[in-house]
């Protein structure tokens, strides 16, 4: 059973950074891609930074030079940095595993943890 558990979230003022976590079981991290995406009140969830097997890391446009995706295979966990926040990045964001199950991939999701930039 794959599972995927955020945290990290909270509130900080417009300009600050947050560190969000999730931690991946039931499955060997450095063999799946994996992925934030966030969803604001209202709004569909977007993608916000992919981090692939092979080092590979893909950014939204939004959060180039602010977000950073890396991951720790040792620790089976995934980190989105932030820094320079601003209010538009209020919302819940999600991590996402794709993982290889025979014949085909099966997306994952954890629950969400709440990131609140106030003004």
């Amino acid at each position: 059973q794959v599972q995927l558990v955020e945290s990290g979230g909270g509130l900080v003022q417009t300009g600050g950074s947050l560190r969000l976590s999730c931690v991946v079981s039931g499955t060997r991290l450095n063999m799946n891609t994996i992925s934030w995406y966030r969803q604001a009140p209202g709004k569909q969830r977007d993608l916000v930074a992919t981090a692939g097997t092979g080092g590979r890391t893909n950014y939204a446009d939004s959060v180039k030079d602010r977000f950073t995706i890396s991951r720790d295979n040792a620790q089976n966990t995934v980190y989105l940095q932030m820094k320079s926040l601003k209010p538009e990045d209020t919302a819940v964001y999600y991590c996402k595993a794709v993982v290889w199950r025979g014949p085909q991939d099966v997306v994952y999701w954890g629950q969400g943890t709440q990131v609140t930039v106030s003004s």
